[in-house]
């Protein structure tokens, strides 16, 4: 397969793959009028994801799931869970798309949380996928774009931080793709300080009791591929909590020079933090001792 060798060239073991014809999310499922066809349609991707495009253990697959009805949605959790699926892509403002946002005060995400939580399944969200990049203004260049794409990971991670849904799911973790780390320390003080100065009138009292950075620290991830800001204060966000990318195979994208680039990103940093960033920590985020065998055992007959 050619992508295996592109991950070759790059010095890639495993990677995670995110739906790009369906959208990051698979909203292009959950847009269809015939609500059957367009869940039928989701299964055969998930389906196609999980037997054929990684079934190369080196490919790890990321499902999608129905947006328009949460018990479904957990049901696709669990089905995949069974065979060995540990990944899913959700939006990280589902609002933006038309579903209720995770503040809904029905809960109506919690079935398909409480799934992943059952299932160690983690909570994927790629930059993009509530369909709405950000930007400025219809006019501004897509350099500002590029630029400001962290802030829609920024702005759902408040939301997931103040919702209550993490301290009802302990077990649940989430992670956030390309949006890359930097920003984390601030939010994460921030967060804190109105968790409890603003916390008479800031309508949380009732959801939230730990502290958001303590939250954070049990229960979210953050991904980069070149944030040198980001390692310089990696204390501050916890290196139990920050996993690498490469981001192949768009423009935005450190191959075909991943190892170069994590070599100087990472340049001054413990061996053993940088084992847990560049690997470590996605082995044990997503399960993937027994993959990674397979992977070894692959390489070995080829």
């Amino acid at each position: 397969m050619a992508r295996l060798v592109d991950m070759d060239a790059a010095g890639i073991e495993v990677s995670l793959n995110f739906p790009t014809f369906p959208r990051f999310a698979g909203q292009a499922f959950s847009e269809a009028d015939d609500k059957g066809l367009g869940f039928a349609f989701l299964q055969a991707y998930n389906d196609w994801m999980v037997e054929e495009w990684c079934a190369n253990p080196r490919l790890v697959p990321n499902c999608l799931i129905p947006f328009w009805d949460p018990q479904l949605a957990a049901g696709e959790v669990r089905r995949n869970a069974e065979r060995g699926v540990r990944a899913i892509t959700f939006s990280e403002i589902p609002a933006y798309l038309g579903w209720p946002s995770i503040h809904d005060k029905d809960r109506y995400w919690d079935p398909l949380f409480a799934a992943c939580a059952a299932t160690g399944t983690v909570v994927c969200m790629h930059i993009g996928s509530e369909s709405k990049m950000p930007s400025t203004s219809a006019d501004a260049p897509p350099a500002v774009q590029s630029t400001a794409t962290f802030t829609n990971c920024m702005s759902s991670m408040c939301d997931w931080l103040f919702s209550g849904v993490l301290e009802r799911y302990p077990g649940l973790r989430i992670a956030y793709s390309e949006g890359q780390i930097g920003w984390i320390p601030y939010v994460l003080e921030r967060a804190d300080d109105i968790g409890e100065t603003n916390r008479a009138w800031g309508g949380v009292a009732d959801l939230v009791h730990d502290r958001p950075s303590q939250t954070f620290a049990r229960q979210i991830f953050g991904c980069f591929f070149s944030d040198h800001f980001g390692l310089r204060n990696l204390a501050d966000i916890g290196e139990d909590n920050v996993l690498f990318e490469c981001d192949y195979p768009h423009a935005d994208s450190t191959w075909p020079d991943t190892q170069k680039v994590a070599r100087e990103t990472t340049e001054g940093l413990d061996d053993a933090v940088v084992e847990k960033l560049m690997r470590g920590n996605a082995i044990k985020l997503f399960g993937l001792d027994e993959r990674l065998g397979a992977a070894g055992r692959t390489s070995r007959r080829s």
